[in-house]
Parts: C-alpha cells; sequence; structure tokens
C-alpha cells in the first residue's frame, strides 16, 4: 500500500523520458546562472545582445563613428573640386598667347588688386569661430557624458550655465559671409568683375564656391541651435550634430586658408 495515499501518480509510457528536478537543472556553465542581457556590440544604430534582435537602446557611439566616416567620404567631393578649380588655374595662369601685333608671345593673365585688410579680416573672424564651434563641440561632449548622472534621482551636478558656444558660432559665420560680400563689391568698384577676366573670375568663383560650402554648414549650426533652445534633440543627437559640424567647420576654415595662398599668386 502506498504510504501517502494523497499523492496522485502520474504514470509514464516506456521510453518517454521523466523530466529532471527543478534544482537540478543545469542554468549555465556549471550549473551557474546564466549572465544578464547588457547588450553591446554588433549593432551600430542599436546595441545588440548577440541574440541577433536590436535592443530598445540606440548605440549612440555607433552612429558617431558612423557619422564621422559619412563626413570624411563626403568631404572627398569637395576636396577634389577645390583640387580641379587649382589646376585649371595653375595652367590658365601660365597660359600665353601670341600677338601679331607686338609679334610676341604675351600672358593673359592680369594681376588682380585684392582688399587684402578685409580678407585678413574676414580669416580671424573664420579662425574665432573655428575655435567657438570646437568649444561647443566639446561642451557637448561633456553634457552627453554627464547626463546619465544627472538622470539618477537625488543627483544634482550644480546649477551650471551653458554658454551659447553654438549661438556665437553662428554669428561669426555670417559675420563671414557678410565680409565676403564686402570683398566682391571693393574688387567690383576697382574695376574686377565677374567676367572681367580669367583671373578676376577665378576669385569669385572660389569664394563663391566657399561660401556655399559654409552655408551648409551654418544651416547644421541653425538646426542644432534651434533644436537646443525648444530641447527637442536627445543630448546625444545633438552631441554627434555638433560634433560633425564642427570638424566640417574645421575643414571649411582650413579649405579658406588654402585659398588664401592661392589669392596670393593671383595677386602676382
Amino acid at each position: 500500500m502506498d504510504p501517502d495515499p494523497c499523492r496522485v501518480r502520474f504514470p509514464f509510457r516506456q521510453g518517454m523520458p521523466r523530466p529532471t528536478p527543478i534544482p537540478q537543472r543545469s542554468a549555465g556553465h556549471n550549473g551557474a546562472a546564466p549572465p544578464p542581457h547588457l547588450g553591446g556590440g554588433g549593432n551600430n544604430r542599436f546595441r545588440d545582445g548577440g541574440d541577433f534582435k536590436p535592443d530598445l537602446v540606440p548605440n549612440y557611439g555607433g552612429r558617431l563613428r558612423d557619422a564621422r566616416l559619412g563626413l570624411a567620404v563626403a568631404m572627398t567631393p569637395i576636396a577634389m573640386l577645390f583640387i580641379s578649380f587649382t589646376a585649371v588655374y595653375l595652367v590658365r595662369r601660365g597660359f600665353v598667347s601670341f600677338d601679331l601685333a607686338a609679334d610676341s608671345y604675351v600672358r593673359a593673365w592680369a594681376p588682380v588688386q585684392l582688399p587684402w585688410p578685409l580678407l585678413i579680416a574676414n580669416t580671424v573672424v573664420l579662425f574665432l569661430s573655428s575655435v567657438t564651434v570646437d568649444l561647443a563641440r566639446r561642451a557637448a561632449t561633456r553634457e552627453a557624458a554627464l547626463a546619465p548622472v544627472q538622470s539618477i534621482p537625488g543627483i544634482s551636478l550644480g546649477d551650471e550655465r551653458r554658454f551659447p558656444w553654438l549661438a556665437l558660432t553662428t554669428v561669426l559665420g555670417f559675420l563671414f559671409l557678410a565680409g565676403q560680400l564686402w570683398v566682391w563689391n571693393t574688387l567690383s568698384n576697382r574695376g574686377f568683375h565677374l567676367q572681367g577676366g580669367t583671373s578676376s573670375s577665378f576669385v569669385y568663383v572660389l569664394t563663391a564656391m566657399h561660401g556655399l560650402h559654409l552655408a551648409g554648414g551654418l544651416f547644421a549650426l541653425i538646426v542644432a541651435d534651434l533644436a537646443t533652445w525648444f530641447d527637442r534633440l536627445h543630448v546625444e543627437t545633438r552631441r554627434i550634430i555638433v560634433d560633425i559640424t564642427s570638424w566640417y567647420w574645421h575643414a571649411m576654415t582650413a579649405l579658406w586658408i588654402y585659398i588664401l595662398i592661392l589669392f596670393s599668386f593671383a595677386a602676382q
């Protein structure tokens, strides 16, 4: 007789595996509990914990690396464009033609009287804007690093005032473009027009192309400014925008120095 009449017997067929008791089941390596699902790695857009399923937390580090790589790729055609302008400039500057009246070869390149004080002033403004945008990048990186700490209840890092480096960079950028328009007006008053000759046309084309690409950086700065003012972007997303814009702005500053070197030859 069964000593425990209340126990319910479940008949098992022959060959059917019996269930292993829960305390004897292996939960992981050497019976240890499996590691928690922390995520990370794998996917650049979302963290992947190894199960090939994206988590809900975006991988901002991967997005920042992808954005920097995309910026490097986007800067390649811009560099090639100005290299092409340089090659045409050197060819046209050394081009000579035969003058039948003088019975000799003459150079068609006419020196351009550039307003160097204005150009140097614009260079100083652009260099200052490059400094301020880098300070904005550092501030955005620091803000993104402290955001997880500030989200902890009961933790306060003090009431820090953020200096509007982005807004100052935007103002300096518009001031540089206004200075370029002033340079154009000065050249026009001196008799150097867009269709006035090869040397003067190069000055207009190079400054116009540089100003057009700089305006693209200004647009990104305005977007970041408005997003910061209305608090519409995640702190990490704002950091990515400011970081990419700052490196783009540094590239535009270096490109402007390169153009000034070409202008020094155009003035001869």
